[in-house]
């Protein structure tokens, strides 16, 4: 599956995601971008966008996008915080279908 980092989380995280192709938004070349044009932009590359914006929900039409959306809701966006969240990351991705948004965490 290819998944895009949002900036919200660290770029080390891609190591804890075996299996799956990686890349930030920083990478892909579009830092900086507003969430719309970037979910739109993630779309044409990718199948999974994994951010922390906890507001995307609310922000963005979903079900216009064909792209999947996980939410890493930790206490802090600090690698070591979200590594425990690592395998139920995983696990929704296993069953994440496009134009969906998944919480992940507490």
């Amino acid at each position: 599956m290819r998944l895009l980092l949002d900036e919200s989380l660290p770029r080390r995280l891609r190591d804890h995601l075996p299996g799956h192709q990686v890349s930030t938004v920083v990478e892909a070349g579009w830092g900086g971008v507003k969430n719309g044009e970037l979910l739109r932009l993630a779309g044409t590359e990718f199948d999974v966008f994994v951010t922390a914006d906890r507001n995307l929900r609310h922000q963005q039409n979903l079900a216009a996008l064909p792209i999947a959306v996980v939410v890493v809701v930790a206490a802090s966006n600090e690698l070591p915080v979200i590594l425990p969240l690592v395998p139920d990351l995983m696990a929704a991705m296993s069953s994440l279908q496009p134009r969906s948004l998944v919480e992940v965490g507490a």
